[in-house]
């Protein structure tokens, strides 16, 4: 009894100095509470499927009560947020392209007379099939409305009926939607730790200082340092890519040359952040923590599983810092809608500037920080 006494008295002692190691440490600390916080608050304002006010556009031809009635029920419902009123159903495929409507809803012109005398009235409800998830929410959403709308009017008959058409995803293929996305986060992910680990890896194995009184100048080095993470990445991509078109059979509309245009750009960004992280680690370990604390934030403001647009205003404002958001935005347009690099131009710009922006910091954290 005694032996087990003090067995456990010393276990008690060691549990309390590896506390007061790990408490006394403010990295260690910042570590265990800030990414529990932030990850804790993000999955809970953008990890969901609900709709809240999802943007649409309407296209009214009938101009009847009927159809002001229907309109009006849509746009008292919580969920919906109306951003444009169409003329004509040519102008259908540019709010859903540029991605300003989730959906839109076409009214035929007979919508009124039909349902006076007692036949069913057909609604179109055109989704954006690039996000199966919120695609398949809100036409329930509308289906709901147009059966209140109906018991309404006449419970013992069905009215209003619902043809829906996703673009881009007719079938509603989760794997279409998902699997282009996962062609950038796929190098995101492995960009981000391989730059990080370059200077880090260095530095425990006492090289780093080597390479610092060679002739190569920092900015030589920084160079040499990003092209690899930058090539890999690029590799990576296009390994994703060739197992998404001929593997999985998801079908390619856009130009090839185009998305590896777009992914160039992405890795640029991520090795830029990457760099940065390893300027300012000491070990590898810390990169690890630090790319763990950058990573999944970054991937759910992305709007890989929710749209951006659901999400609090903060956080939308908080995704213009997020490569990762645009990547994918321009890589779902290239390779579902087949668009050009001039219709994703504008997703170039904020990636553009995540690389401005952290080379130059990696390369002033390695004169000063690591010389």
């Amino acid at each position: 009894m005694d032996a087990w006494k003090s067995y456990i008295e010393k276990v008690r002692w060691m549990m309390r100095k590896e506390l007061l190691a790990t408490l006394s440490d403010p990295r260690t600390k910042f570590i265990l509470i800030v990414p529990v916080l932030i990850q804790s608050m993000l999955f809970g304002y953008t990890a969901t499927y609900d709709l809240d006010l999802a943007p649409y556009a309407v296209l009214d031809m009938s101009h009847s009560s009927a159809a002001a009635d229907f309109e009006t029920d849509i746009d008292g419902s919580p969920a919906f947020r109306r951003v444009r009123t169409l003329s004509n159903s040519s102008e259908i495929a540019d709010a859903i392209d540029s991605g300003e409507a989730m959906l839109a809803i076409s009214i035929p012109s007979d919508f009124e007379s039909k349902l006076n005398r007692g036949e069913p009235s057909p609604i179109q409800v055109i989704t954006d099939g690039r996000n199966t998830m919120t695609a398949n929410a809100a036409s329930s959403y509308v289906e709901r409305i147009a059966a209140a709308f109906n018991a309404e009017r006449n419970p013992k008959a069905v009215a209003v009926t619902l043809e829906t058409i996703a673009w881009y995803n007719p079938n509603l293929i989760t794997r279409w939607s998902f699997l282009p996305s996962m062609i950038a986060m796929l190098a995101f992910n492995q960009v981000l730790i391989l730059s990080g680990l370059s200077v880090a890896r260095e530095r425990e194995q006492g090289t780093f200082d080597q390479l610092l009184v060679t002739p190569l100048s920092p900015t030589v080095i920084l160079i040499g340092k990003a092209a690899v993470p930058v090539l890999m990445g690029m590799i990576q991509s296009t390994l994703v890519l060739l197992i998404c078109r001929f593997w999985f059979q998801v079908p390619m509309a856009g130009n090839p040359l185009a998305l590896l245009a777009v992914l160039f750009v992405f890795t640029l960004s991520c090795t830029g952040m990457g760099l940065s992280i390893s300027a300012i680690s000491s070990t590898m370990q810390q990169v690890m923590v630090y790319c763990f604390l950058l990573l999944m934030p970054m991937i759910l403001l992305s709007g890989i599983a929710t749209p951006v647009a659901n999400m609090p205003e903060i956080l939308q404002i908080l995704t213009y810092a997020d490569p990762l958001r645009f990547a994918l935005e321009a890589v779902r347009r290239v390779y579902l809608e087949g668009c050009g690099l001039s219709a994703v131009a504008w997703n170039f710009v904020p990636m553009l500037a995540v690389a401005a922006v952290t080379f130059p910091l990696a390369g002033w954290l390695f004169r000063h920080n690591l010389g």
